[in-house]
């Protein structure tokens, strides 16, 4: 092994715009001695490290290696074999302490919460907005966080960061429904509130990572658009369930083909039919889809609950859709869902693909049997 570098001075001269921790040297150990210069940068803190102690932390300005600013090198360095200018193995973590403004955050998945009273009584939202946080212990931070990394950027801890965030919302939503009986519409309007709550219950967990949360917004907190699929994806949804919500979708399909019907995802109000289809698949009672009139030939959609893909819905298990769903066709056709799949991947089953899912015509399954 070559012999490694003994630092006379140690500085990490940058601006550390989007990095938070460079360590010096990036790997293994460095030498340095009694006397040797610490150059420190306003916005930076520069921690000492040996064996996985912390020996001690210089702030902004220049410092020169002592045995009373690092005491504990005492213990490591004999005088008894060598004189105080031995050098001595350590690492220094330079550590940014700026503020790292216009973080982004957002909700991976909706959150589920209760809206009583509306729709389906629940709702699920999505949110996004941002935070900016510094670092106000960096040997804390060090210890706690970077470990022996080179370097440490924003991107290592946002998703951590982002984890700490969602939690707290999801607390405060769930107090908002549960405890305080509001509903979305009341939710939506207290984003100044939620927000001022995040930032109290998570300071704890960020100064626990030598971390203090300086500002936390929501910009947007709305309904999902993609109730159906996601409550499916919770297992909040059983399959009857789920593909009579897939026809009423495919109705409303039509109908706007057509130039005409109302929407299925509109928002929020009280759901015709489909209200009785949630309650059997939250509450199990076997309680009849509620009919609704044709409108233009098709059936239309009502004002549904926030969020869900929901509206008016014709009794599906006694009558087919003329425009189906891959599971449906399959039920229909009396083969399994990948059959059907085969079958419009080859091309001989024509299906109309709209976003990610395609939907069939029950005409041209009628003619692809009598052909």
């Amino acid at each position: 092994m070559g012999r490694r570098r003994i630092f006379d001075v140690v500085e990490y001269p940058s601006e550390m715009r989007n990095e938070i921790v460079r360590r010096v040297p990036e790997s293994g150990s460095g030498d340095f001695r009694i006397g040797s210069q610490v150059i420190v940068r306003e916005s930076q803190n520069a921690v000492f490290f040996r064996d996985g102690k912390a020996l001690d932390t210089f702030g902004p300005g220049r410092h020169t290696i002592t045995t009373a600013n690092i005491p504990i090198i005492i213990e490591a360095v004999s005088k008894a074999l060598f004189n105080d200018k031995t050098p001595f193995p350590a690492e220094v973590y330079f550590v940014s302490m700026r503020d790292f403004a216009d973080q982004k955050w957002g909700t991976p998945q909706p959150i589920l919460i209760k809206n009583p009273g509306v729709g389906l009584g629940i709702t699920l939202l999505q949110a996004f907005g941002v935070y900016s946080f510094a670092i106000t212990n960096a040997q804390q931070f060090v210890n706690q966080i970077v470990g022996q990394q080179g370097a440490y950027t924003t991107a290592d801890i946002q998703s951590r960061l982002r984890a700490m965030l969602l939690s707290k919302l999801q607390d405060m939503l769930g107090e908002l429904g549960t405890k305080q009986n509001k509903n979305v519409l009341d939710i939506i309007g207290l984003t100044e509130e939620i927000g001022a709550g995040v930032r109290a219950k998570v300071q704890d967990d960020f100064k626990a990572i030598g971390v203090t949360l300086k500002a936390f917004y929501i910009e947007s907190l709305k309904p999902s658009s993609k109730s159906a699929e996601e409550l499916r994806a919770m297992g909040l949804l059983d399959t009857q369930t789920y593909m009579q919500l897939q026809a009423a979708d495919a109705m409303r399909e039509a109908a706007q083909n057509e130039g005409g019907g109302a929407g299925l995802t509109s928002g929020i109000g009280a759901g015709i039919g489909i209200g009785n289809i949630m309650n059997q698949a939250f509450g199990g009672g076997a309680v009849q889809a509620a009919p609704v009139q044709p409108q233009g030939g098709v059936a239309a959609g009502a004002a549904a609950g926030a969020g869900a893909t929901v509206g008016a819905v014709s009794d599906v298990s006694s009558a087919v859709p003329d425009v189906m769903t891959p599971a449906q066709a399959a039920s229909y056709l009396q083969i399994g869902e990948a059959d059907v799949m085969s079958m419009i991947d080859s091309g001989d089953l024509k299906a109309k693909k709209l976003g990610s899912v395609y939907r069939i015509s029950k005409a041209v399954i009628d003619e692809f049997l009598a052909s």
